[in-house]
C-alpha cells in the first residue's frame, strides 16, 4: 500500500507567544522515513503505522487503507504546555476508506466514521485526550479509497472562540453579539480586523454556513491574504464565513470585522457596526482602558 503525508504545513495558528516560539519550523512538502523536517515515521507488525509530527498544522493523506494508523502529534514544545492546546481536525471533503478515533490507554471514541459526508464538519478536542487512531474498514476495492484530513494545534481559548457558536465548547448562545470588552480584545488579538461593508452574502444549506462577501474601507491587520486588492476597481474585498444561523443579511453601513483563520479560511469573530466600535474605543481610551491601540477612525 502507499502511504504519504502531504502539504505538511508548519505555520502557526493561534498559539500563545510562547509556544508559538518554540513551534516554528520549516515547511515539509512530502516526506517519509525518520528524521525528515518535523515527521518520523516507523513501522510496526500487525499491519499498523505510527506517524510523529511536529507541526502546529498540516494535512494527512493516507491511500489505499488497510490495518491502521496512529498519529502522535508532538509539536516542538514543552509538555507541560500541552495542556493548554486543543486539536481540531477537518476530514476531506473525498476522504474514504477508513473510521477516525480518539485512542487513550487503549480506549476508542468514534469521531469521523467512514462514509460521513458532512464537508464543513470540524472536530475538536483537547490535547490531553488522547491521540488519532485511524482504522482502515474492510473493503472489496481499496484502489479508489483514500482517507485523508487537515488538522491544526492551537490555544484552547481560541479553539473555544472558534467553536462555542456551533456548540463544542460551553453553554454560549450562538450568534451573540460581542460586549465591549469583546470587542476591544478582539481587536487585539484577531488574526484579521478590517472596517467594510456587507456586500452580499452566500448561503450554502448543505454545510449550514453563511458566506460574507465584504467590500474593505480600511485594512488594519491581516495574517493572511485574505482580503486582496480587485484589478477592476481598485478596491480591497474579500470573504468571511459564519454559521447560517446567524442569519446575516447584505445591509447599509460600515462594521468593523474581526476574526481568526481556520483550516485556511477567515471566520466571523466580532463585528459591531462601526459607529459603536468608535463609541466603545474612546470610552475605553478616555478611562485609560484599551487593551492595544488601533485608529479608530
Amino acid at each position: 500500500r502507499f502511504f504519504s503525508l502531504s502539504r505538511l504545513l508548519c505555520a502557526l495558528m493561534g498559539m500563545p507567544r510562547s509556544l508559538s516560539r518554540a513551534l516554528r519550523s520549516r515547511a515539509v512538502s512530502w516526506a517519509r522515513g525518520p528524521g525528515v523536517g518535523g515527521l518520523t515515521h516507523e513501522s510496526h507488525k500487525k499491519d499498523v503505522e505510527q506517524v510523529y509530527l511536529r507541526c502546529s498544522e498540516g494535512s494527512i493523506e493516507w491511500m489505499y487503507p488497510t490495518g491502521a494508523l496512529i498519529v502522535n502529534l508532538r509539536p516542538n514544545t514543552s509538555p507541560a504546555s500541552y495542556k493548554h492546546l486543543t486539536v481540531c481536525i477537518k476530514p476531506f471533503k473525498d476522504s474514504a476508506g477508513a473510521n477516525i478515533y480518539l485512542e487513550k490507554t487503549g480506549e476508542l471514541k468514534l469521531l469521523v466514521r467512514d462514509g460521513d459526508r458532512s464537508p464543513s464538519k470540524v472536530y475538536c478536542f483537547a490535547y490531553d485526550q488522547g491521540g488519532l487512531f485511524v482504522e482502515a474498514t474492510p473493503q472489496q476495492d481499496i484502489s479508489r479509497k483514500i482517507t485523508g484530513f487537515q488538522y491544526e494545534l492551537m490555544n484552547k481559548g481560541i479553539a473555544s472562540d472558534l467553536h462555542t457558536v456551533s456548540g463544542e465548547f460551553g453553554d454560549v448562545a450562538p450568534c451573540r453579539p460581542c460586549s465591549d470588552t469583546e470587542v476591544l480584545l478582539a481587536v487585539c488579538t484577531s488574526d484579521f480586523v478590517i472596517r467594510g461593508s456587507i456586500r452580499d452574502v452566500t448561503n450554502e444549506e448543505e454545510e449550514q454556513e453563511s458566506i460574507i462577501h465584504v467590500g474593505v474601507s480600511k485594512l488594519y491587520r491581516q495574517k493572511s491574504k485574505v482580503f486582496q486588492l480587485t484589478g477592476e476597481s481598485g478596491n480591497w474585498r474579500g470573504q468571511i464565513k459564519t454559521l447560517l444561523e446567524c442569519g446575516v443579511k447584505p445591509g447599509d453601513g460600515d462594521f468593523l470585522f474581526t476574526g481568526r483563520m481556520h483550516f485556511g479560511e477567515a471566520r466571523l469573530g466580532c463585528a459591531p457596526r462601526f459607529k459603536d466600535f468608535q463609541r466603545m474605543y474612546k470610552e475605553a481610551k478616555d478611562k485609560g482602558l484599551n487593551p492595544c491601540e488601533i485608529g479608530p477612525d
